[in-house]
Order: structure tokens, then C-alpha cells, then sequence
């Protein structure tokens, strides 16, 4: 579960980091390797995305290749997981709650 959670929490700084106003390359880089590592990719992976990430410098524009590989990222994960550890609950754990109060505690 604590693997899924950094994971969660990389993506969510890449998402930032490529959406924001200070789009700093070397940020993206270190999310999409740092992602990749808690993902324990193969060395060839590895390979492929540094070489994605070289050639997102040259040409000072994001790698589709990369993006791809985050949005993959993203969906791999267990929701649940994820939203527990953002501290999101889910509507009907809420409705549960809100229905459990009655008037005479009001």
C-alpha cells in the first residue's frame, strides 16, 4: 500500500509540475525516474525513458512517450488506495455519516 501512496504522491507532483507556471524540466525528470524506480522497472524501461527525457530537452518540449508512460502510472493504481491516502472519502461513506445524525443532536 506505501508503494502505491509515493506513487500517488509523484504523479500528483509531475501533474503539478508540468501544469504550473515553473515548468523546470529537471523536476519532471526526477518525478518520471523517481516514479519509475518505486515501479521497479526493468533497465530497459529505464533506458528508454532517460533517452525520452534526453530528447525532451533538446527539443524544450515534454516527450509524448513520457507523458504516456505517467497517465499508465496513473491508472495502475488501486483508487482506493490512492484516495485514502489523499484523505478523500467517498460519497456513500459520507451519505453513511450525514445520515447517522439525528435532529435531537442538532
Amino acid at each position: 500500500m506505501s508503494g502505491e501512496v509515493f506513487q500517488a504522491q509523484v504523479i500528483r507532483n509531475f501533474f503539478e509540475t508540468i501544469t504550473g507556471q515553473d515548468r523546470n524540466l529537471t523536476r519532471i525528470y526526477m518525478c518520471v525516474i523517481s516514479l519509475a524506480k518505486l515501479r521497479m522497472e526493468p533497465p530497459e524501461q529505464m533506458t528508454f525513458l532517460l533517452d525520452q527525457m534526453r530528447k525532451s530537452k533538446q527539443k524544450r518540449e515534454l516527450s509524448i512517450d513520457i507523458l504516456d508512460y505517467v497517465c499508465d502510472a496513473a491508472r495502475d493504481l488501486d483508487m482506493t488506495t490512492v484516495q485514502t491516502a489523499f484523505g478523500v472519502k467517498e460519497i456513500s461513506a459520507l451519505a453513511d455519516e450525514f445520515g447517522s445524525v439525528s435532529y435531537d443532536s442538532l
